[in-house]
């Protein structure tokens, strides 16, 4: 079966990408076995010269990517753009950091010498998801390349072009072929490929359930896992908040990558001192959101990615106002072409409908009223998921109180949450385990090696 690429926004076949055969498999895995051969021994000097001719590379084809990403999967053409960008700054700053992340550390001991040595491991398969094309794949693998492994990716079947341009961008900076390398496969051939003996990890980014899969093939062959799976983000408004700024950052919160995103805040908990004003300054914004063709740069809020994903959201909607929920702003689907869906708010979800208790992965916000901040803490936490969370307050003692009692991997105060190179980047509960960016995640993929010499 091809990997067929279609534009959301308009419904129409864009491109068709051949699928590869066990054979096309073989040889791509026996292609980064023999990559991973050399470029483990180039210094960090030089990958850091073929990361930043990469860098350089994105960033002269930043509109074009851009565009390309807009097409397959509908985000904004804006957003495809700051996408690309974070991308090639990715690159430029482990290219730059990254040798002192994986320095030999020395450790005190009996012995004359001793401590920790972070060794590359190998080859690395990783299942990536489409929602964001470019900086998923980006996130995970330039960490993992920098400490001297090699790649391999099977990218979601939706965005095969993008999976093409990753590739193809690594060999044109002068990266050796295999180094990173796409799989275009089907699901079924994802648990050969990790149980092939030139794959020594797995990395996945997609839904828990995909997580409970991918983890127990990887479990099964003994090979090191890291999972960044789904989330239910809470946007803990406290009674401190500046509703001036709150509000307006909870609309780009939760439309952001038309609402197709891990750590997107999905809800809004707010102190009962504060929710009707909340509510109706928020509704009022969400409702002035303007949908329309994304590659439009007056659009605020694009396309979902496809058909099933727009049909599962007005499913969980409409569930759920039948169970009582009531939709403050939008909850219908347009009578329009392409896969839209309007920015919608629904208050008084009751906790055991589909919106109470699912990931809504779309422009859905749902709206939760708590005592005050100790019980919007415990409403946050009531999640199987625990992937990132904000809390919006001009109190330090708020503010520290929340930071200390979200049980998610990320907290930010008074700022979206987002993935930073600086900062470590992975979830608790159902959300996966593992970390992505910073030395922590440079450091996931590689063999911490004691050694003490006498």
């Amino acid at each position: 079966m091809p990997f067929i690429a279609t534009n959301p926004a308009t419904e129409q076949v864009i491109a068709e990408y051949p699928s590869h055969s066990p054979k096309d498999v073989d040889q791509a895995l026996e292609t980064a076995s023999r990559a991973y051969a050399s470029w483990k021994k180039a210094s960090f000097a030089e990958r850091a010269e073929s990361m930043n001719r990469a860098a350089e590379l994105l960033e002269s084809e930043i509109p074009v990517v851009a565009e390309l990403m807009t097409s397959e999967m509908g985000k904004t053409f804006a957003a495809a753009k700051g996408e690309a960008m974070k991308c090639a700054m990715t690159m430029r700053y482990f290219a730059e950091h990254a040798e002192s992340m994986l320095n030999e550390v020395s450790l005190p001991t009996k012995g004359s010498r001793s401590g920790v040595r972070y060794d590359p491991i190998g080859a690395i398969f990783s299942v990536m998801p489409w929602n964001f094309p470019l900086w998923q794949v980006v996130r995970m693998a330039v960490p993992a390349l920098m400490a001297g492994n090699v790649v391999v990716f099977k990218h979601a079947s939706n965005v095969p072009g993008c999976a093409k341009y990753l590739e193809d961008l690594f060999v044109r900076a002068g990266f050796t072929p295999g180094v990173l390398s796409t799989l275009f496969v089907s699901h079924d051939q994802v648990s050969d490929i990790i149980a092939d003996s030139r794959i020594v990890a797995v990395s996945l980014t997609g839904s828990d359930q995909a997580g409970r899969t991918v983890g127990e093939w990887a479990g099964k062959n003994l090979k090191k896992c890291v999972l960044e799976l789904g989330g239910s983000d809470p946007f803990v408004v406290a009674n401190s908040a500046d509703l001036d700024i709150t509000v307006p950052m909870a609309v780009t919160a939760r439309i952001q990558n038309n609402g197709q995103a891990c750590i997107a805040s999905k809800r809004f908990i707010v102190v009962r001192e504060r929710a009707d004003e909340f509510l109706g300054r928020y509704a009022d914004a969400m409702g002035a959101v303007r949908l329309g063709d994304p590659m439009d740069p007056a659009t605020d809020l694009g396309p979902l990615v496809s058909k099933s994903q727009r049909d599962l959201l007005a499913a969980q909607v409409s569930s759920s106002v039948e169970q009582g929920a009531t939709a403050l702003v939008g909850g219908a689907v347009p009578e329009r072409t392409g896969y839209y869906y309007p920015a919608t708010v629904l208050a008084n979800v009751p906790r055991d409908s589909r919106a109470g208790c699912e990931e809504l992965f779309g422009p859905v916000a749902v709206v939760l009223v708590a005592n005050d901040l100790r019980d919007a803490i415990r409403v946050a936490n009531d999640t199987p998921w625990g992937l990132g969370g904000s809390v919006w307050a001009s109190d330090a003692s708020e503010i520290d109180e929340a930071i200390a009692g979200l049980d998610v991997g990320t907290v930010f105060a008074n700022a979206i949450v987002s993935s930073m190179n600086e900062l470590p980047f992975g979830g608790t509960k159902n959300s996966g385990f593992g970390r992505e960016l910073s030395a922590q995640g440079a450091q996931e993929f590689t063999n911490h090696k004691s050694f003490f010499v006498a």
